[in-house]
């Protein structure tokens, strides 16, 4: 099976998304793909290094904008135009730019019958260009409520495409309730973990890294951006000072251009340790030596239809996980203590210490939900969907 992939990603973006998850397995199970880096969700911001900094890679790139980058992966990164894409000729350049380039691709590679597989609705017309048999939507976040995305756009451009695809996954039951009323065909697969990877943490062979063997237990952890869009930095800050016996590690970085306030007043306490980012491999050794995961997420629009990764990756390494009250939180119940307020959350945190888990609970806890179990089940869905 051949397959065009339409990522809100890029590949190699630091901390792994469901994107990059999913085309590996697919990829594992023999198809082909044309992975499609973001076509841009907004216009680059006058002093945002990293939006720049992807421009220029690509410009780079130009030249050869296709790669091979692991068995069946292919990776396209894609020039667009990024100012007043919503102008017909600047639309139709970008439009015309990546379907040409795609269609060549395609032909040179012999890719027959495709999938057209994408992660959100802004193709703006791309999808009329190519050759395709069957149409997926997978919608694994609202990007309508990010404060730079118009709503009413990505509303609209949503329900259009809604009328073309053939089947339509979301990993929320928020999405799931939002989206069904439009398709008839709409199925519910959250987010699932690579069991292998993470259940190293109790391999004899996996050590907890220096860095956090030296901090003092217990030792509660945080893994991934520190976006103050995402993370209750408020919720952190009382947490922590009022338990000086509890040790937060936080092993992630900033969003670029962030610099908040909070995160820095957090790190100024005494039993706070900020370790940075750390890469994919390393991550089952940290979780090692950690004693509670923590999902401190603050509730809004987009992220309360989130289904956070993070909660099976915790599961999977035998680290017991504290939340705050997330749509996802209504449908698991498995190593999870829900909370809100301060002193419940804290008080959570201390009940979960004790929980230590063996290898077969953390198995029996994750169960099925692995991304080739996953990736398998959604293959099926779609081929019964032509």
């Amino acid at each position: 099976m051949d397959i065009i992939l339409f990522s809100t990603a890029d590949w190699d973006e630091p901390y792994w998304t469901n994107k990059q998850h999913v085309t590996f397995e697919l990829a594992k199970l023999g198809h082909r793909i044309l992975y499609v880096e973001s076509l841009g969700l907004r216009a680059p911001k006058l002093g945002d290094r990293k939006d720049w900094g992807r421009v220029l890679s690509r410009l780079k790139g130009w030249l050869s904008p296709i790669k091979k980058r692991n068995e069946n992966i292919w990776v396209f990164s894609p020039i667009q135009f990024p100012f007043f894409r919503g102008w017909p000729p600047v639309a139709a350049l970008n439009r015309q730019g990546v379907s040409l380039l795609v269609k060549h691709f395609l032909r040179k590679n012999a890719f027959h019958d495709c999938i057209l597989w994408t992660y959100h609705p802004f193709l703006d017309g791309i999808e009329d260009c190519l050759p395709w048999k069957r149409f997926v939507y997978h919608s694994v976040d609202d990007l309508g409520a990010l404060p730079f995305i118009s709503r009413e756009k990505y509303d609209r451009s949503e329900r259009a495409m809604l009328e073309k695809v053939d089947i339509v996954f979301v990993t929320a039951r928020e999405l799931e309730s939002r989206l069904k009323p439009s398709h008839g065909n709409v199925h519910f697969m959250p987010n699932v973990v690579d069991f292998e990877h993470f259940s190293k943490a109790f391999d004899e062979a996996t050590k907890i890294p220096e860095d956090l063997a030296s901090i003092p237990e217990p030792r509660i952890g945080y893994i991934g951006v520190l976006s103050d869009f995402k993370v209750d930095f408020n919720l952190l800050i009382e947490v922590f000072r009022t338990a000086p016996d509890l040790n937060l590690v936080l092993i992630g970085d900033e969003r670029e251009g962030q610099g908040s306030d909070l995160l820095k007043e957090l790190v100024k306490l005494e039993n706070v340790f900020h370790l940075g980012y750390r890469s994919y491999s390393e991550l089952p050794g940290y979780l090692k030596g950690m004693d509670v995961g923590l999902l401190p997420t603050k509730i809004n629009d987009y992220t309360k239809s989130m289904f956070p990764m993070k909660y099976f990756e915790y599961l999977a390494a035998g680290v017991p996980v504290v939340s705050t009250r997330l749509d996802f939180t209504e449908s698991v119940t498995e190593g999870i203590i829900v909370a809100t307020e301060f002193v419940p959350f804290r008080d959570a945190i201390r009940k979960q210490v004790h929980d230590i888990p063996s290898f077969e609970n953390a198995k029996g806890r994750v169960a099925g939900n692995t991304w080739r179990a996953r990736t398998l089940r959604m293959i099926e869905l779609s081929e019964q969907s032509s």
